[in-house]
C-alpha cells in the first residue's frame, strides 16, 4: 500500500510523454488553424470591391467578389502545417499571377463568341502582405497555448 502512494508520487514529479505530446498537438493544430483564419481575414478584408484595375503592387480590386470568396485555410496534417490562399481553378495562373505577377489567359465573349487571350498581370500581391500583417501577433497565440489535457 505504502509503496503505490510513493510511487504515484514520484511519477507526479515527471512528465508524462504522451499527455505532454498530446497537448502539444492538440496546442499545435488550435493555434496554426487560428493563425490561418486571421492570415484569411486580413487578406480577404484587404481586397476592396472597385471598379477598375488596382494600381500594380498594391491590393488587387475585386470586381464580383469572387476572389475573396475563394480565400480559405486548413490544417495539413502530413506537413504539420496551415495552408492559406486562394483555391484557383483547375487550369487558370490567374491568383498566382496575381500575386507574384505573370501571364495567363483570359477569355472573353465578344459578339456571342468566345475569345481567349494572353495577358501580362503586373504583381498584386495580397496574400503576403496578409501574412506580414498578422506576423506579430504569432507569438501572442503561441503564449499559455499548451495545457493540461488539451
Amino acid at each position: 500500500m505504502g509503496f503505490s502512494v510513493i510511487t504515484m508520487r514520484i511519477k507526479d514529479m515527471f512528465f508524462d510523454r504522451h499527455v505532454v505530446m498530446a497537448a502539444v498537438d492538440s496546442a499545435k493544430r488550435k493555434v496554426l488553424s487560428q493563425a490561418g483564419a486571421f492570415i484569411r481575414t486580413a487578406a480577404r478584408t484587404s481586397i476592396r470591391k472597385r471598379k477598375g484595375t488596382a494600381p500594380p503592387g498594391k491590393t488587387p480590386h475585386s470586381h464580383e467578389g469572387s476572389l475573396r470568396k475563394l480565400i480559405l485555410f486548413g490544417y495539413d496534417r502530413a506537413s504539420d502545417s496551415v495552408v492559406v490562399g486562394p483555391v484557383g481553378f483547375a487550369k487558370s495562373t490567374a491568383t498566382k499571377a496575381l500575386e507574384h505577377g505573370g501571364e495567363t489567359v483570359v477569355h472573353q465573349r465578344r459578339r456571342g463568341r468566345l475569345v481567349s487571350r494572353k495577358v501580362k498581370i503586373a504583381a498584386r500581391p495580397f496574400m503576403a502582405p496578409a501574412l506580414e500583417k498578422e506576423r506579430p501577433k504569432l507569438p501572442l497565440w503561441w503564449r499559455n497555448s499548451i495545457r493540461k489535457g488539451g
